[in-house]
Order: structure tokens, then C-alpha cells, then sequence
């Protein structure tokens, strides 16, 4: 990917108006959508310029290619999320690394986490995935199966579980995204009122469908071609 200075700037201003009036077609303030700038094979020193411009969340897909990029950009400079698939072996590697875990998929690797994060004295926040769609190419928890996942994690010591993520249907028009998006956002409120939770979050939407996302009731947004550019 490449996108530096002033394009950088602009896609940056460009997609945060979009989720702006998103949001405002949804009845809600901007400020309750969260932009995670997603940086998979995007070099370290453009996404410290994304961050100078005021990017303070981004989001890395593997725990060996985010490593040496917060190295580079500054552990504390901005909030870094997991929001790819992690395996439980790296679990102790996520923990170290991630303010967030997007996408915590299974019981095991709950497990995995809250005692690393036990271990390293925090308590680390997460959203459980689900597939929405069905796809068998896709991760994530069954609907059919979110609220057992969430009934055995709730009590972990080191996790904070505070809302859901999935990744969307690859779709030519983002209008066909909604039915995901809305099912979504119906089996988080069926979770709270069934199990007595506060699930706040919902993680969904990327480049091609984020607005319809927002208007569904996202409060993240995982974008990464539409700041950074197609990827090489």
C-alpha cells in the first residue's frame, strides 16, 4: 500500500466525513463511531504519519507482522487492535502486544487470553466474533451458539468482553451488506436482555460497506484500502 502526506491526509478527512454522516442518518453523534485504521502490509512509517495526522486506533491482522510495526510507530502512541483470526498459541504474543482482541472466536482461546492477561496484571478487552453470514470460509461463532460462548466467558479474570465483531458478506453493493449488519446488532441486544450483559460494542463495517455498517448501529469501523490505499 502507499499513501503518504497530503493523499494520506485527505483519504483520512474523506472517510471520516463519511462516517460522520453516516452516523447523523443514524440518529447518533460522530464521536460514537470509532475509526480503527487497519495496517496489514502497510509500512511502518506511513502508518506512523496516519497517526501524526490523528489516527489513534489501528488494527493489525497477524501478531508477527504487528510486532515489529508498534516497535516502530510507539507502543503508546495509539490503541492497537487484533482483527484477524489468532490462534491460541500465540495467545501470551496478543497479549503483550494488543490493547483489544478483535475477535475471540472460542472458549479455548478465551482461556488462552484471560490467563496471559491474568499473568501480565490486566485485564484485556475483547469482542466475540461471530459469523453472521454462515460462510464456512469465515471464523467466528455460530449465532446459534453466541450465547453459550458468552455465558462461559463472562466470568474469566482477565477478559472484558464488551461487545461483538464479524466481518461482513463480500458484497457488490453495500446496501446487501445491511441484513448482516442488522442481524448482528439484534443478536447483541437478544444477548443483553437473555443474560443481563452490557455489550456496547459492535465491530463491523470495512472499506466497502462501513457506512451501511454505521447505519446499522456500528461503534467500530475497521478501514484499510480506503485510507491506505490498495494493497501491492
Amino acid at each position: 500500500m502507499s499513501a503518504t502526506g497530503d493523499a494520506l491526509r485527505q483519504r483520512l478527512d474523506e472517510v471520516r466525513g463519511r462516517i460522520s454522516a453516516a452516523a447523523a442518518r443514524s440518529g447518533r453523534p460522530a464521536g460514537s463511531v470509532l475509526l480503527v485504521g487497519v495496517t496489514k502490509t502497510v509500512a511502518a512509517e506511513v502508518v506512523a504519519r496516519a497517526v501524526e495526522l490523528g489516527l489513534a486506533d489501528l488494527g493489525e491482522n497477524r501478531v508477527q507482522e504487528a510486532q515489529p510495526k508498534i516497535l516502530a510507530v510507539g507502543r503508546d502512541r495509539a490503541r492497537w487492535h487484533m482483527v484477524g483470526h489468532l490462534q491460541r498459541n500465540k495467545a501470551a504474543r496478543a497479549v503483550d502486544l494488543f490493547d483489544r482482541v478483535q475477535g475471540v472466536d472460542s472458549l479455548e482461546l478465551a482461556e488462552a487470553l484471560s490467563r496471559h492477561a491474568v499473568e501480565a496484571g490486566r485485564r484485556l478487552p475483547a469482542l466475540v466474533e461471530v459469523n453472521v453470514s454462515g460462510e464456512p470460509s469465515k471464523f467466528g461463532v455460530g449465532p446459534e451458539y453466541l450465547e453459550r460462548l458468552l455465558e462461559a466467558i463472562e466470568g474469566l479474570p482477565g477478559l472484558a468482553v464488551d461487545g461483538l465483531m464479524t466481518v461482513g458478506r463480500v458484497v457488490a453493493d453495500p446496501a446487501d451488506a445491511r441484513p448482516g449488519f442488522a442481524r448482528l446488532r439484534e443478536l447483541r441486544e437478544r444477548a443483553e436482555a437473555r443474560l443481563g450483559l452490557r455489550l456496547p460494542e459492535l465491530s463491523m463495517g470495512m472499506s466497502g460497506d462501513f457506512e451501511t455498517a454505521v447505519e446499522e448501529g456500528s461503534t467500530m469501523v475497521r478501514i484499510g484500502t480506503a485510507l491506505f490505499g490498495p494493497r501491492a
